[in-house]
C-alpha cells in the first residue's frame, strides 16, 4: 500500500507543470511567442516524452494495483491457515520413555505343591479305610471330594504330613531363582484436547517390553509368584509383554457444568502411580487420583466436586467413582459383574501440603481375572472329571480404606499412608477357595492392613534427590495394586516388610524445550521379606511361610517367596 500511494504522487509532481500551462493560456501563448523555433521544438518532444512517461506510469500503476491485490489475498490465506492453526494447537502431545535394567535374587521357601496335593487326594480316595483312606470308588463327585477334605480335616498337620509321606510325598525343597539382567523400554505417548470449552479429552498409549523378547519373562517364562506377573486388564501396560502399544488412560472430561463446581468423567481411568507415588519416581506432580493401595487400571466413571476451603488449607475436590474390573458376559456364565464403587477425597491441598482419604467397595470378586486361568489339578490327575481348567466364581465383597498426608519441610518430602481391608465371603470356586479361605473353610470376614512411610531429600544444586520408603502388610492385607510400577510383585500388596532406598539424579542435559521435558536417571534398591503367602491375591487362604512344609493342605499353585532383592537403574526421558 505505501509503494501504490508513493507511485501517484510521483504522478501528480511530473504531471503538475502541465496542469499549469493548461490553466493560463494567455501566459503561456505570450511565453511561446517570445522564445525561438528550436525551443519550442524541444518544449514539444519533451511534452511528447511525458506523455510517454505517463503511459509506464499508468501500466506500473496496474502493476502495482495487481501486486496490492496479491498481497491482500495472501493475507487473507494466512489468516485462514492461522484458523486452521488455531484449530490443530488444541492438540497436545507429550509423553515420556524409559529404559530399565533390573536384577532380581530370590530365595522360595519348602512347600508342598498344588500337584503334589492332588495325587494324595487320589490315593487317599482310593485306598481301603483299614489303610487310613476313604474306600471310594471313582469316579468321584465334588460331593466324595469334599467328604475327603472335611475327613482330613480332623487330622492333625503332622498326621497328614505322616500319611502323605507314606505315599511318598514331601515337600519341594527351598531353592533360588534368579535373573541377572533383565532390559526392558518403556514408552508412553500423552494427548490432551479440547473437544469444547468444557469437554477435554486425554489419553495415553503405552508399550512395555523387554529387550529381545515378545512375551514377558517376569510371567509367562515360568511359574510367577502372584498374580501381578500376569498380564490382565488390572495391570494392562504395566507388565513387560510386547511392542504393542495399547490404551493405558482414554477418557473425557466435561468441567464447570452450567457454570458450577461439579465435573463428570468417562472412561480407561488415570487410576495408576497415585499418591504418593511421585517422590520415588522422581517427579513432583501427582500422577493419578487413587491413592497408590489403589494402584489398578480399569474403566469407569467419576463425578467429582471443587471447592476452596479460602484459607490456608488451600483447595480441595471430592468424587463419587465407578469402575468395572471384570464383565461376567452373558447369564448363562452365572456370574456377576466385578465393580466398584466409592470415593476419593482430596481433603485439602496447597502446595507440598496434601491429604488424600479414600473409602471403596469391591463387589463380586471373581476366583481369578479375565483372560487368566488357573490349572485345576484334580482334573487334570483324573480325580475330577473337567477340562482341567478352575471354572470362574464369585467370591464375595471387599471393603477398603486408605489415606495419605504428604507434605515438605525445607528441602525434606516425606509421607504417612495407611490403609484397611476387610472381607466378606459369599461362596466358594470349584477347589474350595473363597475370599481369604482355603479348603472349604468357614466364611469367616476377616481385617488385614498395611502401613506406608517414606521420605525425599532434594539436593537441588546438584540435582540429586534420596529418598526411602518402607511398608508393611499383615496376615490378611489385600492391595488393590496390581499395576504398582514394580516386575515381580506389588510391594504395596505384601504380606511382609518391604524397604527401598533410591538416588534420582535429574541429568544436566542443557534448558528444558517444554514445561513438560525432563531427564533423568534412577538407582534403586527393594529388599521384601514375606510373612504370609498370597501377596496381591485375594484367592485362597494366607499361610505363614515358616509352616509351609509342616501340613500339606498348605499347599501353593505357585513358589512361595521367603524374600527378594531387586536393584534397578533407568534412565527416563520426559518430553
Amino acid at each position: 500500500m505505501v509503494k501504490r500511494f508513493s507511485t501517484l504522487v510521483l504522478a501528480g509532481l511530473i504531471a503538475l507543470p502541465c496542469a499549469g500551462l493548461t490553466a493560463f493560456p494567455g501566459v503561456a501563448a505570450a511565453s511561446a511567442g517570445k522564445v525561438p523555433a528550436d525551443l519550442t521544438q524541444k518544449i514539444n518532444e519533451l511534452s511528447r516524452e511525458l506523455d510517454e512517461l505517463k503511459a509506464q506510469l499508468a501500466q506500473q500503476n496496474e502493476a502495482v494495483t495487481a501486486v496490492g491485490n496479491h498481497v491482500d489475498d495472501l493475507d487473507d490465506t494466512i489468516t485462514d491457515k492461522s484458523k486452521s492453526w488455531d484449530l490443530a494447537a488444541r492438540f497436545k502431545l507429550f509423553g515420556d520413555f524409559r529404559a530399565s535394567l533390573d536384577y532380581m535374587h530370590s530365595r522360595t521357601m519348602a512347600a508342598y505343591t498344588a500337584n503334589q496335593i492332588t495325587q494324595g487326594f487320589g490315593m487317599a480316595l482310593a485306598a481301603p479305610v483299614a489303610q487310613g483312606g476313604f474306600g471310594f470308588s471313582g469316579p468321584y463327585s465334588p460331593a466324595m471330594i469334599r467328604m475327603a477334605v472335611q475327613g482330613m480335616k480332623n487330622y492333625t498337620p503332622q498326621q497328614r504330613a505322616g500319611m502323605f509321606q507314606q505315599m511318598g510325598i514331601t515337600p519341594v525343597p527351598a531353592y533360588n531363582v534368579d535373573n541377572d539382567t533383565l532390559l526392558t523400554n518403556r514408552l508412553r505417548i500423552n494427548m490432551m484436547v479440547r473437544a469444547t470449552e468444557t469437554v477435554t479429552f486425554k489419553g495415553r498409549l503405552a508399550m512395555y517390553k523387554a529387550w529381545g523378547m515378545e512375551s514377558n519373562p517376569t510371567g509367562d517364562m515360568g511359574s510367577p509368584f502372584t498374580l501381578d506377573g500376569f498380564n490382565w486388564d488390572g495391570n494392562s501396560t504395566r507388565q513387560p509383554v510386547d511392542n504393542v502399544l495399547r490404551v493405558d488412560r482414554a477418557f473425557i472430561n466435561w468441567a464447570g457444568i452450567a457454570g458450577s463446581p461439579f465435573w463428570v468423567s468417562v472412561g480407561r481411568r488415570p487410576t495408576t502411580d497415585g499418591p504418593p507415588q511421585s517422590l520415588r519416581l522422581g517427579l513432583n506432580e501427582r500422577q493419578a487420583t487413587p491413592t497408590a493401595f489403589m494402584n489398578y487400571a480399569f474403566d469407569g466413571a467419576t463425578i467429582g466436586y471443587a471447592y476452596d476451603w479460602g484459607n490456608d488449607l488451600g483447595t480441595g475436590r471430592i468424587r463419587f467413582c465407578y469402575g468395572r474390573g471384570f464383565e461376567a458376559g452373558l447369564s448363562t456364565n452365572h456370574l456377576n459383574d466385578m465393580d466398584f464403587a466409592g470415593f476419593n477425597w482430596d481433603v485439602f491441598k496447597k502446595g507440598h501440603r496434601f491429604l488424600n482419604l479414600q473409602l471403596f467397595k469391591a463387589f463380586n470378586l471373581v476366583n481369578t481375572p479375565d483372560g487368566i486361568n488357573f490349572p485345576n489339578p484334580l482334573e487334570l490327575a483324573g480325580v475330577m472329571s473337567g477340562d482341567g481348567v478352575l471354572n470362574k466364581a464369585n467370591l464375595g465383597n471387599i471393603y477398603h480404606t486408605s489415606g495419605v498426608y504428604m507434605d515438605k519441610i525445607g528441602n525434606l518430602n516425606y509421607f504417612v499412608a495407611g490403609a484397611w481391608s476387610h472381607t466378606v465371603p459369599t461362596g466358594y470356586d470349584e477347589l474350595g477357595n473363597s475370599l481369604l479361605g482355603s479348603w472349604w473353610a468357614p466364611l469367616d470376614e476377616e481385617d488385614g492392613y498395611s502401613v506406608y512411610l517414606g521420605v525425599r531429600y532434594d539436593m537441588d544444586d546438584l540435582g540429586l534427590k534420596i529418598g526411602a520408603e518402607y511398608n508393611y502388610g499383615s496376615k490378611y492385607w489385600i492391595s488393590m495394586s496390581p499395576a504398582e510400577d514394580d516386575l515381580y510383585n506389588s510391594k504395596l500388596a505384601t504380606r511382609g516388610q518391604v524397604a527401598e532406598v533410591y538416588v534420582v539424579y535429574d541429568l544436566p542435559t542443557g534448558e528444558a524445550i517444554s514445561k513438560y521435558s525432563k531427564v533423568l536417571m534412577r538407582l534403586g534398591y527393594q529388599y521384601y521379606k514375606y510373612d504370609y503367602t498370597g501377596s496381591g491375591s485375594w484367592l485362597g487362604g494366607p499361610v505363614d511361610v515358616d509352616d509351609l512344609a509342616s501340613d500339606p493342605f498348605n499347599a501353593q499353585f505357585y513358589a512361595p517367596l521367603d524374600d527378594m532383592s531387586q536393584v534397578y537403574l533407568t534412565m527416563e526421558a520426559y518430553f
